[in-house]
């Protein structure tokens, strides 16, 4: 399987793209293939002791992807609207994630008309950051995409202090010893849950 990771902003792409390769490593060999110019998941994997997957530059990915059962592609961040539509035809799901606040909204309802164009069945829009509590700004968001004919993904990423532990050192971020970590891994566990589950129905 090949999943690839776009956003138009700061919005959690590589800690859901690290995250999710971390997933899917329990269901075969798995590659996180970094092309952001930023090299945000290649540091993030040198930080610490390593990851349970490999994590490798676009460079090194012609010698390296055909052993590996799943990619993860995290993309350049603010894709080019005609670049939409190679990414979806190169990839089995297209994650765009997005936090609920207008700002990061804003692009993607602007390109909503250019997504509903695309596969439906092939890309989704991911809530990232949503406060745990309360919920109301991330169901508020849920709704606008929606309205928009966006598909969006059932499961919802939490924000919680724990990310920025599991970056700064290298690790999964229910391995940083904070204790709203296992929260924060279990909704990667249901993001992932609920690709694989999507791909079984197409």
């Amino acid at each position: 399987m090949i999943i690839t990771l776009a956003a138009f902003s700061g919005v959690g792409k590589t800690t859901t793209a690290v995250h999710l390769a971390a997933f899917l490593q329990n269901y075969g060999e798995t590659v996180l293939i970094d092309c952001d110019s930023n090299r945000s998941a290649l540091m993030w994997a040198k930080c610490g002791e390593g990851m349970p997957f490999k994590v490798i530059s676009e460079h090194q990915a012609a010698k390296e992807i055909r052993r590996y059962q799943h990619i993860v592609i995290d993309t350049q961040a603010r894709p080019e609207n005609e670049v939409m539509q190679e990414l979806v035809d190169r990839c089995d799901a297209l994650i765009l994630p997005t936090t609920p606040d207008a700002l990061s909204l804003r692009p993607v309802l602007q390109t909503a008309k250019l997504l509903q164009g695309l596969k439906s069945s092939q890309y989704k829009v991911l809530l990232t950051r949503v406060p745990p509590l309360p919920q109301k700004e991330g169901e508020l968001a849920r709704e606008m995409l929606e309205e928009a004919g966006l598909p969006v993904f059932t499961t919802r990423v939490r924000e919680f202090k724990a990310y920025q532990k599991a970056a700064l050192l290298g690790k999964l971020v229910n391995n940083v010893g904070d204790r709203k970590g296992g929260i924060a891994w279990s909704d990667y566990m249901a993001l992932g849950k609920e690709i694989l589950n999507g791909q079984a129905e197409l």
